[in-house]
């Protein structure tokens, strides 16, 4: 059975943030708003939308998908006006970790609620109380005791305005007689995590009747309160408490019944921080927003446990037919097949199986598939598969292909309209084709140059594909071009053109003469792409503007192009082509970076600069197209790992060693953190002079804080993080969590499964089988069961494994229950998320 150290929770989080409606218009001029929305779990923004400009019914449109890496309480979503000289938060959607899975994968209208500056609250404190009894020696006298009220530590709490500096405020409150009594420690500068260690004391009478010194009643004194309250101490804001003037803004309280204590017994417990109770909500419509979430926590046991499945899974690009497979069937029980793509492409991408997975689908799709016109045109599971494998591995690729063009495009904004109703007041249609035309062709020739460098996975999957259409449909011809433009073109670089956002190509939304060109030139480079696929060239009438564009992009030059890439990119891949090393941007973003310290009297401060990692080297500069300050070969990063907090008392630090000194680097928040050390690490990992050690903390004033040595070039401390070197820059894949995610899918179908497998053992026909999946949100084609013996056998498997899986889940959630400590500091009272389900 599975201990606790041996499972592991992995939280990920996909939000696609729609659009607003009926926002409140302002009062005075009673027009539309410039606003953006923005993500926070707790209090932290860990992503923010592109401004949309004066609109009470805003479209957003973009997606935020990352992995969570701290424990949180709430998920929030800000709709800010940007036309304020402050941060103005219109509304904001705040929800309960715990009530997630209520929303899980599916479009919903969250009504938008007024912001509360105390709601916004984060952290736990850990306190300790204990009660003295003070006996009086005189006649008819009572006893009377006293509390000790010890702040020991908090932890996490919220950043305000790039700053932390706490204090707490103990206050008793007597119901009866209504007196207060109110005392504060002292403030702990720039730390989320102030260890106070203050203890005061509070004298409370007992005027019970009661003088049996075993038995206290409980009136007065202690029908009172406890509250403790933490503030981060800044000049610029004061509130008042108990008519004393305490500088700051409020981050939480907690609240403690006198009555609920036991006073023979030392209370010693961590707790969640809370909002005020008397927080004031306004009833004011604020309008609402359309969000889909999709929440998941992954409990990833030791690797052993998941043999089983694991097995089954990768067995299904040798079973026969493939249709009754365990990957085939998890395709087709889930409503949407992108959340069964995913996992499955990385489980057998890790495992070697891609390319055998892929070919069985791919030649079991074709000899299914009637029209070849429309062959991998649909959402099947082989084409959702090669789908999330371009996104998994080719966006660097497609970031060094075509990114320099449209930047292009987006700063010199020409005017391309070609459609006579909706040019604009001297606007010349001749030579808007005449820009047009230049834009396409200029990506035409930075794509149709790329088939070397394109990703060697892709290649290998293109040829598989290719194969299994040429040998189908071997008397015709174009079948080669057609279904490798099926996914290259129409599934990749079209959709990039069309929004280069959602593939990372644009930091920002483009305006709409922008957008419009680039429609323009995604639907002329899918036209060039049908011309070079089609056996009879002939252009639609749908939109006859474009008919000349296309006329002229028929030329055997460039349709000759299009056809060599197309051949290139899914040939069987030999050595050659393996070996190509091309400059590809990996990761690229504005990070602040603590200054080297070059100068013997040089200042060391700290100053923001745009980063761009390739496979080559580190680079930052003062902005994105500004000449680089500062390059660092891929060879000098001899380590990539955290930085620990005391150093500069910031957060989401991280520090890039080199053989002279280190860099010091600030992220945003913690998700931006976790991704750039993760890629960070595997581009150093390719490094043979990698330490084994490092220095978790900076050396300042003239020593490492860490192992306290004042040897500048001291040799580190502590083991470094990542594992062995390895020979190149590899995509990082936990194989058992990805099993784990498939099991996750199996289980939550299981009903789908039990009723497929009724219905082989009823021996009904396919019609009858079709009605168990009525009503999915994705409509699947009829199923089919080419060999009934096999697959009840490969349900059978699964149902297995599922369920034996499943127990050790059962047991665990047992386990934890057992072993969990209310007020410890993993499960704090007054925690929201301690529930061990699984979402």
């Amino acid at each position: 059975m599975a201990e606790l150290g041996d499972v592991r929770i992995e939280e990920s989080l996909k939000v696609k943030i729609g659009e607003a409606k009926n926002l409140p218009s302002h009062t005075v001029s009673n027009s539309g708003r410039s606003t953006f929305c923005s993500i926070k779990i707790d209090s932290e923004t860990i992503y923010k939308t592109s401004v949309v400009e004066k609109s009470l019914n805003p479209f957003y449109g973009e997606e935020f998908q990352g992995e969570i890496p701290k424990k949180f309480r709430f998920l929030s979503f800000m709709v800010h006006d940007n036309g304020s000289k402050t941060d103005k938060i219109i509304g904001k959607v705040t929800l309960k970790k715990d009530e997630l899975y209520r929303y899980h994968n599916k479009e919903h209208w969250f009504p938008l609620t007024p912001i509360d500056v105390d709601a916004q609250v984060q952290g736990k404190v850990h306190l300790e109380i204990r009660f003295d009894e003070i006996l009086n020696t005189e006649p008819e006298s009572f006893s009377s005791h006293r509390m000790a009220v010890r702040i020991l530590e908090c932890s996490d709490l919220t950043v305000i305005n790039g700053s932390c500096n706490p204090y707490a405020v103990v206050m008793v409150t007597h119901t009866k007689s209504k007196h207060k009594d109110v005392k504060r420690t002292n403030v702990k500068k720039k730390t989320i995590c102030p260890n106070f260690d203050e203890t005061f004391f509070f004298d409370l009478e007992n005027k019970g009747q009661n003088h049996d010194r075993n038995l206290y009643t409980f009136d007065d004194a202690f029908n009172g309160e406890l509250s403790i309250s933490v503030w981060h101490d800044d000049s610029k804001v004061s509130r008042e408490v108990l008519g004393n003037m305490f500088p700051g803004a409020f981050l939480g309280e907690v609240k403690i019944p006198l009555r609920d204590l036991d006073i023979q017994s030392v209370h010693k417990a961590w707790y969640c921080l809370q909002a005020r109770e008397n927080s004031k909500q306004s009833r004011l419509d604020l309008g609402s927003l359309r969000l889909k979430i999709s929440y998941t926590a992954d409990y990833v046991f030791l690797s052993h446990y998941y043999n089983d499945l694991r097995c089954l899974i990768l067995r299904s690009c040798d079973v026969r037919p493939i249709s009754a497979s365990a990957a085939y069937l998890l395709g087709e029980i889930v409503d949407n097949r992108a959340e069964a793509a995913q996992p499955l492409l990385k489980l057998t991408y890790h495992h070697g199986k891609l390319v055998l997975l892929v070919k069985a689908l791919a030649s079991w799709e074709v000899s299914k598939t009637v029209d070849p016109n429309t062959l991998f045109r649909g959402n099947s599971l082989v084409t959702k598969i090669i789908d999330e494998l371009m996104k998994f591995i080719g966006l660097p690729y497609l970031h060094s292909t075509i990114k320099i063009n449209i930047d292009d495009i987006c700063s010199e904004q020409k005017p391309c309209e070609i459609d006579p109703s909706r040019l604009k007041d001297g606007e010349n249609l001749s030579e808007n084709m005449e820009n047009l035309k230049s834009y396409v062709l200029k990506i035409i020739d930075s794509i149709t140059a790329s088939g070397l460098v394109c990703p060697t996975a892709m290649r290998e999957v293109f040829h598989a594909i290719k194969e299994s259409a040429v040998s189908q449909y071997s008397g015709m011809p174009t079948i080669r071009y057609l279904v490798v433009s099926s996914f290259i073109f129409l599934r990749f670089f079209a959709p990039a053109i069309l929004g280069p956002k959602l593939f990372e190509l644009r930091p920002d939304t483009q305006d709409s003469t922008v957008n419009r060109t680039l429609t323009l030139i995604s639907k002329s480079i899918q036209g060039l792409v049908n011309i070079v696929s089609a056996k009879n060239i002939s252009f639609g009438l749908k939109e006859e503007y474009m008919v000349p564009l296309f006329e002229s992009l028929s030329d055997p030059i460039h349709v000759d192009k299009v056809k060599m890439f197309l051949d290139i990119i899914s040939s069987s891949c030999g050595a050659h082509l393996r070996n190509i090393e091309a400059p590809i941007i990996l990761k690229e973003g504005t990070l602040i970076k603590r200054a080297q310290g070059r100068k013997k009297f040089g200042l060391k401060n700290f100053k923001k600069r745009y980063f761009c990692l390739s496979n080559q080297h580190l680079s930052y500069s003062k902005s994105k197209n500004e000449k680089p300050l500062c390059v660092i070969p891929i060879e000098d990063i001899l380590a990539v790992e955290s930085l620990q907090e005391e150093s500069f008392k910031m957060n989401y630090m991280f520090q890039v060693v080199q053989p002279q000194r280190a860099l010091y680097v600030q992220a945003h928040n913690c998700v931006e953190e976790k991704e750039w050390l993760d890629i960070l690490t595997k581009v150093c990992n390719t490094n043979k002079n990698r330490l084994r050690t490092y220095h978790p903390a900076a050396m300042v004033n003239g020593h490492w804080l860490c192992c306290k040595s004042v040897d500048i070039m001291a040799v580190g401390c502590t083991p470094v993080s990542g594992g062995l070197p390895v020979t190149e820059i590899k995509v990082n894949i936990d194989s058992d969590r990805e099993v784990e995610k498939i099991h996750s899918l199996f289980l939550t179908n299981m009903d789908k499964l039990d009723a497929y497998q009724d219905c082989m053992r009823n021996a009904t026909d396919a019609c009858g089988c079709q009605e168990v999946y009525s009503g999915d949100t994705e409509p699947h084609p009829m199923l089919v069961i080419d060999d009934t013996k096999i697959c009840f056998e490969t349900v059978t498997e699964i149902q297995k494994c599922v369920i034996s899986l499943e127990q050790e889940h059962k047991r665990y959630v047992k386990l934890v229950q057992r072993q969990t400590v209310i007020g410890s500091i993993d499960a704090p009272i007054g925690e929201d998320c301690n529930s061990t389900s699984r979402l």
